[in-house]
């Protein structure tokens, strides 16, 4: 809904439906359908380039457990690790979905806090685990990783829209609009930060899709790999200017800690490019 400056008021209910104790959140539903899309269009991407059957079935396991390892941990220490570190109790509540209360009790609230960075090293090293599985089949490391890519930046849209709707990574205050209220925050106007990056990832998907189609023969040089990583992240770190901190020590930083993680991805994404391009030369 809109207020009467046209800004939009939002507050969605964070939960699909609910049996007992049991909650199925959006934002779960998100992830999910994202990593499935993934997964079909990677199917679709073996199928064409012909490889092994039987390489694939065990893609979406190492995928799944390598984003979600790599982002609960990413969001623990990079942003938070005063807290996380700081007791046995909240060590383990980076690996379970509770959180121990002061009472001595303790309460479900799912996996809160997940780092597209942490998720992004994540699955790589998770892809490079399941390379060593089937690399005696003739599948090589940077095949596996261009697939991958070109697919990443559909199930990255779906993260962020789950982000929207739990109305976390807000933006700053501003005045443009097309500004939300996150009434769980607070009553001002801020920049959707979730929406422009779900909205970058989407356009994203359909280049890598094209320069798939009219350059099949690049996949396995690095080619896509760089490509979404260059893409992504740049777009990561000039939309940081817009978002509002997510921890209070990047309030004294020239460039928060998004920033700050990106630029690594960026020079890798740049070096994968052009590396890429030696390799089809020779």
């Amino acid at each position: 809904m809109t207020d009467i400056l046209g800004y939009i008021t939002w507050n969605p209910d964070s939960e699909i439906f609910r049996i007992g104790g049991l909650a199925v959140r959006w934002y779960s539903m998100c992830w999910l359908v994202g990593v499935a899309l993934a997964y079909f269009l990677v199917k679709k991407l073996y199928k064409e380039q012909k490889v092994k059957e039987g390489l694939f079935d065990p893609l979406l396991i190492y995928c799944f457990f390598g984003i979600l390892i790599g982002a609960r941990l990413g969001h623990c220490l990079f942003y938070e690790r005063e807290y996380w570190l700081s007791s046995p109790e909240h060590v383990l509540e980076i690996f379970v979905p509770i959180r121990f209360m002061a009472d001595g009790s303790w309460k479900y609230i799912g996996y809160e806090g997940l780092a597209s960075h942490g998720g992004t090293i994540g699955l790589t090293l998770a892809l490079f685990i399941y390379w060593l599985r089937v690399r005696k089949e003739g599948l090589g490391i940077w095949q596996i990783l261009d697939n991958i890519a070109i697919v990443t930046p559909i199930t990255a849209c779906f993260i962020r829209l789950g982000n929207l709707v739990n109305s976390e990574i807000i933006g700053k205050v501003t005045d443009v609009p097309w500004a939300f209220i996150f009434e769980r925050v607070d009553m001002s106007p801020r920049h959707p930060g979730q929406l422009y990056e779900a909205i970058a990832y989407a356009l994203f998907f359909p280049i890598g899709w094209y320069f798939y189609r009219k350059y099949p023969g690049r996949v396995g040089t690095g080619f896509f790999f760089g490509l979404c990583l260059t893409l992504i992240f740049t777009f990561r770190f000039f939309v940081e200017y817009t978002k509002d901190i997510q921890v209070a020590k990047e309030a004294t930083m020239t460039l928060n800690l998004g920033q700050q993680l990106s630029i690594p991805f960026v020079i890798i994404g740049i070096f994968c490019i052009w590396r890429s391009f030696k390799v089809v030369k020779n």
